[in-house]
């Protein structure tokens, strides 16, 4: 498996270049963000380890970058532990984030669970859809389906959708939701957010007053079950 490793800390992508290699890993490494997205292009790597804050283009703008020709695994490095950086991180297409300083043993540990979630194969020309259950979202078509039902989603229903499932089982808060959807957070508006999960569930779930996958964590946001 070849992995590549992302970030202006020489001293750090050393540190994780060893511990890779020793664990048997191919180690490709970089430091900023133009040689990411070239070093993705022409290594073809498994996974991306990709630092949030660097020289020439940062984390985001690359992560978005690689996005259009590869879907190889990605975890963003991040100095920050806002719950907006790092929902950032995943709008732009990361995978998975690690708030600096961090433990080497949980940066393998999340390697290894990308890997076998991406099958140990390359995504370059990848499966765009989300499946789970009955439900199928199509990221490529925009388009949803509900067992062997097309569903016709709005623009919104489809992007709070999209989100939800991947990153299962992840919480938000309906502020999150509502920034992240929306592009702003108001408290008044919050019901925009309960609005559209009720008509997702009615459009996706087989019993939509018992959801199996939009799922309400009471007092503190929605998430999708995996």
């Amino acid at each position: 498996m070849k992995i590549l490793v992302v970030d202006d800390e020489k001293l750090l992508v050393k540190g994780i270049r060893f511990n890779l290699e020793n664990d048997g890993y191919e180690v490709v490494t970089g430091n900023d963000g133009m040689e990411a997205v070239e070093l993705a292009a022409s290594e073809n790597p498994d996974l991306i380890v990709l630092d949030l804050m660097m020289p020439r283009l940062d984390g985001l703008e690359a992560c978005t970058r690689i996005r259009e020709f590869s879907f190889v695994p990605i975890i963003m490095l991040t100095a920050k532990s806002d719950d907006m950086d790092k929902l950032l991180g995943f709008e732009h297409g990361a995978d998975d984030y690690l708030t600096k300083p961090f433990n080497i043993l949980e940066l393998k540990a999340r390697i290894r669970a990308l890997l076998r979630r991406a099958g140990g194969t390359k995504k370059t020309e990848p499966d765009t859809r989300l499946v789970c259950g009955h439900i199928t979202l199509d990221r490529s078509a925009r388009s949803a389906m509900s067992g062997d039902h097309p569903v016709d989603l709005t623009a919104k229903e489809f992007d709070l959708m999209e989100l939800l499932m991947r990153n299962p089982n992840r919480v938000y808060s309906r502020e999150t939701l509502l920034d992240a959807i929306w592009g702003y957070d108001n408290s008044s508006d919050i019901r925009t957010v309960d609005v559209h999960i009720r008509r997702l569930r009615e459009k996706l779930e087989i019993r939509p007053a018992e959801p199996e996958h939009i799922m309400t964590k009471w007092g503190v946001g929605y998430y999708f079950k995996y």
